[in-house]
Formats: C-alpha cells, structure tokens, sequence
C-alpha cells in the first residue's frame, strides 16, 4: 500500500492526471479515501477528487471524514455537489447534511433529485441516534404473488442502486411486512414458484424509534448482516446493513468509553478537536468532581485534633483512598459492561451484589494481610496502628464494590447512561466513605478522643 501511495504522489508532482486517473480506477475506494485524508492542503485534496471516475466519486466520499466532507461539497459546483447526493446512499447523505449549515443544506436539496430529496427528507423526520435516522430506503422489495422469474427481473431492475440484495423484502399493496426472500433460493427454486409460497414469515424487524444501541445488540443477538425497519404499522420504511452497526458500535463504545473518564462525549476524532472544544468537554466533570471532592476536605478538616495527636495515620490516607477507589473502578466497570451486553438486569441487582461481596472479601483479605506485613516489617508502626490501617483497608474495598456494581443498575433504571457511574464519580464517593470508616476505626482502635 506504502509503494502504491508513493506511486499516485509521484504522478500527482509530475502532473501526470491520466495515469492517475487510471491508477485510481484500479484501486479499493476506501484506499482512496485513505489517500485523501492524509493531504494538508485543500486545493490539492480538491483538484484529486475531481480527477476520480464519476462512477466511483460518491463511493470515495462517503469514506471521507465529515470535515472532508464539508470542505468537498461546499467547493464544488451545484451541478457536481448534486450528483454527489444522488449517488450517495440516503444512509450516508443525510448524514453529511445533518452536519451542515441550514442554507448549504437548502441549496444542495435544491439540486437533487426529487428521489433523492424525498428520501433525505424522510430520514431528517426521525430522532437523532434512532434506528430511522441510520436507516438506508435503498432495498428491493418483491410481491407475493409475483413469481422466481419476475422476482428476479425486478431485482436486475432496482438492485444497481440498493444497499444490498442478498435479502429481499415481501410486501403487500400497503407496504405491510410480510416476509424475506435470500437471493440464493430465487436461484434455486423453479421460475414459476411463487415468492409468497418460498418466503421466509418470521422476520425479525427493528422499529423506526428504536435507539441505535438496541440495534446493535439486536444485529448482535441475530447475526444478521440486514434487518428491515418498520412503523407502528409494520410497515416497511428502510433496511439496517452490518456496515452502518459497525459504525454505530464503535460510536457507542467512544461515547462510553468518554463518559466513564468524565468527558463530555463529542463526534469529532481527537487532533481534529479544537482545544477549546476539548476543554468544553472535560471541564463540566472535572468541575463538578472538584466540588465534590470538597466534602473529602471537610472530613479530614473535621479530624484534625485526631490527625495531630497521631500523625502517623495521615501517611495511610492515600493508600486507602486509591486502593478503595480502585476496588470500586474494577466493580463498576465490570457491571457497565454487563448491563451494555444485556447479561445483567435491574433484577440480578442481589446476585451481583452478594457476589461482589464475596469478591471484597477475598480481595480485602489479600490486601490487608500484605498491608499488614508491609506495616510491621518496613513501617514499622505500631501493633494497634498496623490493625486500624488494615482494617480500614478492608472495609474500604468491601464498601468500593458494593457502591460500584450498584450505582450503574440504579443509573440504568432510573434513565441514566450507566457509563456516568465509572470511575471517576465512584472513586470521589467512596473516598469520602473510606476516610469516614478510617476516622471511626482509628479513633476506637487507638482510643483517641476527639
């Protein structure tokens, strides 16, 4: 691929368009894409994608990132920016139009195709991330009464310009969703067999409402790689290919994966984020553990006399903060990653936490007993000094994975995207807890009066 690449930009220095052209004809157009994003300037990014076949431009584009994307179409000329909606799937460029400005948006829908605006327009009426806005209208759909022969005339007809026609769609005059057909048994079924009598009946379909999480985990569950989408009157709106849930698996995992580090989720790649946009998207959390990571200062501000007459336990506050902190981390992530792939539900909440327990026990144990000969051998403390710090140890793993595989179950329940109670929401709770339980412990283990 390197040699490949080195080749089209030595043709693109020596101005030598037509065996570019050419050398690009020959290649995979995501390897296009590829190509294209890695030139700085704009011009020259421009000057290549108007170099590509036309029969393979919409193709190349859809592989572009979004901010490519804008800078492409808005270069073009209306003519050129219209036959780029027009071959792009509805999919694809509603996607890109949703990103846009309103009169750019008003001034590309003017040039396309009445097809291609009513579908685009179809797509823009459903909620954001829901299994409407990601569908594609490009499928084949087949009657019942039509027969093998027909069945497959129709498909050589429409399907140049469908998502995919390993399965067709049966309907009936209203649209209704009767059934599916695969391609392979229109090849192996007689001409005059008729589709309502060899189309498969118990179709499994997604709603046009749902969220593009239960998509994916439906795609999951099924193994499919299309899924029909239909209405409150099973009737049939669009299709769901396997390409677009890969899309939307590795949306979801990026959003969570920012929301349990306390970073407010955002669509654009890393180095194409502005540093005030990445500061927006860390700064509300980051605020807000902040003030909650106050009432931690309160509590040792209000153990001050115990601190001073013995100073030694303030060398332990770190060690059991981050260690509970931990323990809550290991839980809560566990837990969020169960509720995400359907193994865990609001009614398991007393198996998961009777086993996390068990789990604290073990690990608490391990952790004190180590601890404890740490303390004695290197430390050197006191015997009363080594149990108080042990003890709390214990109490605090024990406590850090009861509030982290509980907190996520109760998130979900009441609404909230479990990957809110990660680490960084768990870790300030349970460090206030724990210093509580180290106070408490101290003070009735050494006989400190405070």
């Amino acid at each position: 691929m390197e040699e490949e690449f080195s080749l089209i930009k030595e043709l693109i220095d020596t101005k030598q368009y037509t065996k570019l052209r050419q050398e690009f004809a020959e290649m995979n157009d995501a390897d296009i894409a590829a190509f294209l994003e890695n030139i700085d300037e704009e011009e020259t990014m421009l000057k290549i994608f108007r170099i590509l076949p036309k029969s393979m431009a919409a193709d190349v584009f859809s592989y572009l990132e979004i901010e490519n994307q804008h800078s492409i179409i808005t270069h073009l000329s209306d003519k050129e920016a219209a036959a780029i909606i027009d071959n792009l799937m509805a999919d694809d460029a509603t996607d890109l139009l949703e990103e846009m400005p309103a009169n750019i948006v008003k001034k590309l829908l003017a040039n396309a195709s009445p097809e291609t605006r009513h579908d685009i327009n179809h797509l823009l009426r459903y909620p954001e991330d829901s299994a409407g806005s990601v569908m594609t209208v490009e499928y084949v759909d087949l009657k019942e009464d039509l027969t093998v022969d027909q069945a497959i005339e129709r498909i050589k007809k429409i399907g140049i310009d469908s998502e995919t026609i390993n399965i067709c769609y049966v309907l009936d005059n209203s649209r209704t969703l009767l059934g599916t057909v695969a391609i392979r048994y229109l090849l192996l079924y007689d001409g005059d067999q008729k589709i309502g009598d060899i189309m498969h009946e118990n179709v499994v379909s997604l709603h046009t409402l749902m969220d593009q999480e239960e998509v994916a985990k439906t795609f999951q569950k099924y193994d499919f790689t299309s899924m029909p989408v239909v209405d409150n009157e099973n009737r049939l709106v669009g299709i769901i290919t396997v390409d677009d849930v890969v899309d939307i698996m590795e949306e979801e995992a990026t959003e969570d994966m920012e929301k349990m580090a306390a970073i407010m989720p955002s669509d654009k790649p890393y180095l194409k984020t502005g540093i005030f946009a990445t500061w927006a998207q860390r700064m509300p959390w980051l605020l807000l553990l902040m003030i909650s990571a106050t009432f931690t200062g309160s509590i040792i501000s209000s153990f001050e006399d115990a601190l001073a007459i013995m100073p030694v336990l303030v060398a332990y506050i770190p060690m059991l903060m981050d260690t509970g902190g931990n323990a809550g981390g290991q839980a809560s992530v566990t837990i969020i990653r169960g509720l995400s792939l359907n193994e865990i539900e609001l009614k398991d909440i007393f198996k998961v936490v009777w086993k996390e327990i068990r789990v604290a026990f073990l690990c608490g144990s391990a952790l004190a007993a180590a601890n404890f000969v740490k303390l004695m051998l290197f430390d050197r403390v006191t015997l009363p000094v080594a149990i108080a710090v042990c003890l709390t140890l214990f109490c605090a793993v024990l406590i850090a994975k009861i509030i982290g595989c509980t907190l996520p179950i109760f998130a979900q329940r009441i609404g909230f995207d479990p990957a809110v109670m990660a680490s960084p929401f768990i870790t300030t709770i349970v460090d206030a807890l724990s210093l509580l339980v180290y106070f408490a412990i101290a003070t009735a283990v050494l006989g400190i009066h405070v």
